[in-house]
C-alpha cells in the first residue's frame, strides 16, 4: 500500500463546490493522491497531522514566469520598461551560460513553492543552445515543483528572433519532448512558449503554432502589451487563419480589441494576468479584468518577472483585487455592468483557472478526491491572520508566504514546519549571488 497521511481538524476551502468550505475538516491522501476529503475522516495506518491551527488551499497555479530572471531580481521596475527589453532580454539574457538558467529556475521554483505554488509555467525564452533547455529543465527538477517547462527561442544580441522575426521555432523542441516529456504523466510536462504575429511574421508564428499541436503540447503567447503590439490583431490574425483553440493560453491582453476578448472566449482559450508587475510597468496598459470577466472568460494569475515584481501568488491576488474594486469604484471602467469581484473569485483565479490554463483541470486546483495531492497549509494562528473570521479572506486579503507552514506536491512535504525539506536555501542563494556576479561581468563586457 502507499504511504497515507491524514490531515485532521483544518480548515479546509477545498475550491470544489460539491465538498465546499469544512470549518473542521480533514484530508486523506494516499500516495500522489487526494482520497478523501470530509468533516472527519479515520485511517489508523496513516500519518496523524494536527491541522487545528490551518487554512488548507489546493496548491497555487502560476501561469507565466519567467524563472531563468530570478538571480536577477527587482532591479528594473524603476526604469522604463523599455530598457527592461533592451538589457535583459538583449544584454543580459544572451550573458547566460546554461548554468546560470538551471540556478535561475532551482532559485525561482524553490521559491514559489516556499509561497504556495505547487505549479508553475517556466517561460522559457532563454534556449541560447540545447544545453541551456536542459538546464533549465534541471532546475525544475531538482526543485520539486509541478511544472510546465515552456520552451522558447534564444536570446541574441540583435532583434532577429522578436522583431518580424522569420526564423522559425528552434527545432530542439523536438529533442526536448522525446528526451525529457515523452510521458506527460509526470511532474514536468512540456508547453511552446510562442512568440506568436507580434514578434514572428504570420506565416511564422501560425507555422510554430502548428508545431506544438504535431507535439501534442499547449501554447503560450505573449499578446497585447504596450501601444506598439495592439495593432499588430495577433488575436485575430490566428482567427482569421482557422487556428485560434482551447489549448492557447494569452499573456497580458492589456491592449487587445474587445473583438479579440470575444474571439478568446468563443473558442475557450486562457487569459493569463500578471497584476504586480503590470501594473509596474509604465505604458503596458490598463490590467483588462472588468473586460475579460465581462465576456465570461475566467482568468489565471502569474508572477512573470521579478526583475520588476513579486512573483509569489499572495501578492498577485492582493494587487488583482484592489485594483478591480479601484478601477471599478474610482468610474474608469468602459464596461456597461462590470462583474462584481469576490475575494472567492480570485482565490480561484490562482487555483482553479490557473490548473485549467495549464491543461490539467482533472488533476489539480481543487481538493477533491482523485486529483493530485498538491495543497498548501497556512498558519491561522499568525498574528497577521487570526483570529479567522474568514479563511478565504484571510488567504487572499493578508496571508504571506511566511504564514506558509507546509506545502504538499503529489503527496510529498517540500515545505513542512516552515522549512523548505528538499532544498538548502541558503545554498542556493549563495548560488545565485556568485550566478549573478558572473552574469553582470559578462553583460558589462558586451556593453
Amino acid at each position: 500500500m502507499s504511504a497515507r497521511t491524514l490531515i485532521r481538524d483544518a480548515r479546509v476551502i477545498s475550491m470544489d463546490p460539491a465538498i465546499g468550505d469544512l470549518d473542521r475538516g480533514a484530508i486523506l491522501i494516499e500516495g500522489t493522491r487526494i482520497v478523501e476529503v470530509a468533516p472527519s475522516l479515520s485511517a489508523d495506518d496513516a500519518e496523524q497531522i494536527d491541522g487545528s491551527g490551518w487554512i488548507v488551499t489546493p496548491g497555487f497555479v502560476d501561469t507565466h514566469r519567467h524563472t531563468w530572471q530570478s538571480a536577477m531580481r527587482h532591479t528594473y521596475a524603476d526604469l522604463d520598461p523599455m530598457q527592461y527589453f533592451a538589457e535583459v532580454l538583449g544584454r543580459i539574457g544572451p550573458s547566460y551560460e546554461a548554468d546560470d538558467v538551471r540556478i535561475g529556475n532551482l532559485l525561482g521554483a524553490v521559491c514559489a513553492l516556499s509561497a504556495g505554488t505547487t505549479t508553475m509555467v517556466d517561460w522559457s525564452h532563454i534556449q541560447n543552445t540545447p544545453e541551456h533547455s536542459d538546464a533549465a529543465i534541471e532546475g525544475l527538477r531538482a526543485a520539486g515543483i509541478r511544472g510546465v517547462f515552456a520552451h522558447g527561442w534564444p536570446l541574441v544580441v540583435d532583434d532577429s528572433w522578436r522583431v518580424e522575426s522569420r526564423l522559425g521555432h528552434p527545432q530542439d523542441i523536438r529533442r526536448v519532448r522525446d528526451q525529457y516529456f515523452s510521458s506527460d504523466d509526470q511532474l514536468l510536462t512540456l508547453a511552446m512558449a510562442a512568440r506568436g504575429p507580434e514578434e514572428a511574421a504570420p506565416d511564422v508564428a501560425f507555422d510554430d503554432l502548428r508545431l506544438a499541436r504535431e507535439l501534442g503540447i499547449r501554447t503560450t503567447v505573449h499578446v497585447g502589451a504596450y501601444a506598439r503590439n495592439a495593432d499588430h490583431h495577433a488575436v485575430a490574425q490566428y482567427h482569421a487563419a482557422g487556428l485560434l483553440g482551447d489549448d492557447m493560453t494569452f499573456v497580458h491582453c492589456n491592449r487587445l480589441h474587445l473583438e479579440e476578448l470575444q474571439m478568446i472566449a468563443d473558442a475557450g482559450a486562457t487569459v493569463s494576468l500578471g497584476a504586480h508587475c503590470e501594473m509596474n510597468s509604465a505604458g503596458i496598459g490598463d490590467i483588462p479584468l472588468d473586460k475579460v470577466l465581462s465576456l465570461g472568460i475566467r482568468p489565471s494569475l502569474s508572477g512573470d518577472t521579478e526583475t520588476k515584481c513579486t512573483g509569489d501568488m499572495f501578492t498577485q491576488m492582493k494587487m488583482i483585487f484592489a485594483h478591480y474594486r479601484s478601477w471599478i469604484g474610482g468610474g474608469h471602467s468602459q464596461v456597461a455592468d462590470p462583474v462584481p469581484l469576490k475575494m472567492r473569485d480570485v482565490l480561484e483565479f490562482a487555483t482553479v483557472q490557473g490548473a485549467r490554463a495549464v491543461g490539467m483541470e482533472s488533476h489539480i486546483g481543487s481538493l477533491t478526491p482523485g486529483k493530485q495531492a498538491d495543497l498548501v497549509c497556512i498558519r491561522a494562528t499568525d498574528p497577521n491572520l487570526g483570529p479567522v473570521l474568514n479563511p478565504v479572506a484571510a488567504v487572499v486579503l493578508a496571508a504571506h508566504e511566511g504564514n506558509v507552514d507546509s506545502v504538499m506536491v503529489a503527496g510529498e512535504f517540500v515545505k513542512r514546519d516552515g522549512r523548505m525539506t528538499r532544498i538548502d536555501t541558503r545554498k542556493v542563494v549563495d548560488e545565485a549571488h556568485g550566478s549573478q556576479e558572473r552574469i553582470s561581468a559578462r553583460a558589462r563586457a558586451r556593453a
